[in-house]
């Protein structure tokens, strides 16, 4: 019936919690007012004989009632979605908070259509079981434990009989739940699922079209799409069902209550005005349980979702969070990593991976270092360490001979510039995207960033210039307008410390003489660590690093490492330089 998990996020906004039930039982309370009122109007005018206008204070009575609980009713709608935003808005606060935490790398663990599903429509369905089926929980308990006292001060037998049927709807609800929740589950797996399978579709359209596999595609997304509605179905069978059952009970159980009280009202054993009212409160005294059964459903797909989101919420941490030692972090001169190992988590039915086994870095204000080395030797590893996208498994990283983690992650990635190989450009314009890398930047700064990463020329050309849209993953750019914003990026940025996973790879050699003339202006007095892939690259750096299988194998410069034997050199006469 309630999942304590859900409970406790509501327990943190007990006071609004406690207004919104209030004024469910004071909307509660005016209706048995009203029906107080209702039966002894009608008794004293059609019993009693009084004239119509000897009743004109009770109708004022009843009217206001009526007005009071309209507007008792309507406030505790207001209150009861004003703490599902909340607890829905805490939720989104919590979940992003945490996901930052866990990182890039073991969120890409994760699919990210079904994140997306779970951070918008599941957590939209999880502000339900907060809106509506919480409140409605506690009323269903309090308003009719009130009706039925009052109806047991003016007739103990129909009280009686309210006793002894009110259960039958809870007890009902307690039997269907077991089936109500899994298949809630069921079908929030099946919406994720689609979710996931179609962002991949979207995103693989080009790859599919080139195969000439889109009508196989279009088959399978048509086999997804109909378990969902299968599932989707079956809630709704079981929901109509149930409350065809619940409405069934109810009205049966008001019909006894009606008879017997007619029986007695026939025998003279009864006063029409206490009978009166008892039979106005029997509906009334099932409404909230009614509305609770009707509810129901859709708090069980606000617990299907709570149960994704509290795995999101249970993914392992990767990068700390610690106080505010380095609050006041000043560039530093020097990051050094001392025998840091790293092992990646496992997956599912895999083994863990060792990436990293015992480096020893160190970046000097002002050096350009490249990383080198064969696919999977650890390269990127040890560019998302210095990125605080993950932590050592052991070993330490240190900003002056400050331990990273007593340093705050957002602290810490201030002093730093990235630039990706393939950079992630946002469905904005040409602007907005430069301007991620200093969002207070005021547009000659856009400007002139894009000018020294030489964008400025193509941007100009672009329809709406600097608001040209340039669509998803930046669609309509190509490979090598991507890179110049990125690089501009960097140049907004400013940062002391740039991280490359080379810039250019892929592109035609044009381009690339192009951004390489953009990165020696940006390398200009900051220090960089550069995943290379180019000869040329590898020859401007002041240091030269190699790695194999997760280890340091060889270091010195350029020239050093070509004339000596090593894997180094091998690689160099590969792509086709002398040894």
């Amino acid at each position: 019936m309630i999942d304590h998990r859900l409970a406790r996020l509501a327990g943190r906004h007990r006071l609004l919690f406690l207004v919104t039930v209030m004024l469910g039982f004071c909307a509660g309370l005016a209706t048995v007012a009203q029906a107080f009122e209702m039966a002894g109007i009608i008794d004293a005018v059609f019993l009693g004989g009084f004239a119509l206008e000897a009743t004109v204070r009770p109708l004022v009575l009843l009217a206001a009632f009526i007005c009071l609980r309209a507007a008792l009713t309507t406030a505790e709608r207001i209150a009861a979605h004003r703490l599902g935003e909340r607890v829905v808005g805490e939720i989104h606060s919590r979940t992003l908070a945490h996901l930052e935490q866990v990182g890039p790398i073991t969120l890409g663990l994760e699919h990210s259509g079904d994140m997306q599903m779970t951070l918008s429509e599941g957590i939209d369905d999880l502000g339900t079981w907060f809106t509506d089926y919480l409140p409605q929980l506690a009323l269903s308990a309090l308003v009719p434990t009130t009706v039925m006292v009052l109806v047991l001060t003016q007739d103990p037998f129909s009280a009686l009989l309210l006793v002894f049927t009110a259960p039958l709807i809870p007890l009902f609800m307690v039997l269907i739940g077991g089936a109500a929740q899994s298949k809630a589950r069921e079908r929030f797996t099946a919406l994720a699922r689609l979710g996931a399978f179609f962002l991949d579709t979207i995103q693989g359209l080009s790859t599919l079209i080139a195969l000439g596999r889109i009508r196989d595609r279009v088959d399978a997304v048509r086999r997804v799409t109909e378990d969902l509605r299968q599932r989707t179905m079956g809630v709704l069978r079981l929901a109509f069902v149930s409350a065809l059952a619940l409405e069934l009970i109810a009205t049966l159980s008001t019909a006894v209550v009606a008879v017997e009280i007619g029986l007695r009202l026939l025998y003279g054993r009864l006063e029409f005005r206490d009978a009166f009212f008892v039979l106005l409160l029997a509906p009334e005294f099932y409404l909230p349980l009614r509305l609770l059964g009707q509810r129901f459903h859709s708090g069980q797909a606000g617990v299907a979702a709570a149960d994704r989101i509290f795995e999101l919420l249970s993914l392992p941490v990767t990068v700390s969070a610690p106080a505010a030692v380095g609050s006041g972090m000043a560039p530093p001169e020097v990051l050094e990593l001392r025998n840091v190992h790293f092992t990646y988590p496992s997956r599912k039915g895999e083994k863990p991976r060792a990436a990293l086994q015992g480096i020893d870095l160190r970046l000097q204000r002002g050096e350009t270092i490249a990383l080198v080395g064969p696919s999977g030797s650890g390269k990127s590893t040890i560019a998302n360490l210095l990125l605080r996208f993950i932590e050592p498994t052991h070993g330490s990283i240190s900003a002056d001979g400050l331990p990273a983690y007593n340093i705050a992650p957002g602290q810490w990635r201030r002093h730093l510039a990235w630039v990706p190989q393939e950079p992630h450009l946002l469905a904005a314009d040409v602007a907005d995207n430069i301007r991620l890398g200093r969002p207070d930047a005021t547009d000659t700064d856009v400007k002139e960033a894009a000018k020294r990463a030489g964008a400025l020329y193509f941007i100009e050309q672009l329809p709406q210039g600097w608001n040209t849209p340039i669509g998803v993953r930046g669609a309509r750019l190509s490979g090598g307008e991507a890179q110049r914003l990125a690089l501009a990026r960097a140049f907004l940025t400013d940062a002391p410390f740039l991280i490359l996973d080379e810039p250019g790879a892929g592109l035609d050699p044009e381009s690339v003489e192009a951004l390489e003339h953009s990165m020696s202006q940006l390398l200009q007095g900051r220090t960089a660590l550069i995943i290379a892939h180019r000869l040329s690259t590898v020859r401007r750096a002041d240091h030269v690093v190699v790695l194999d299988q997760g280890r340091v194998i060889q270091t010195g410069t350029f020239a050093e490492l070509r004339s000596s034997e090593g894997l180094f050199s091998t690689m160099v006469r590969s792509l086709g330089g002398s040894p």
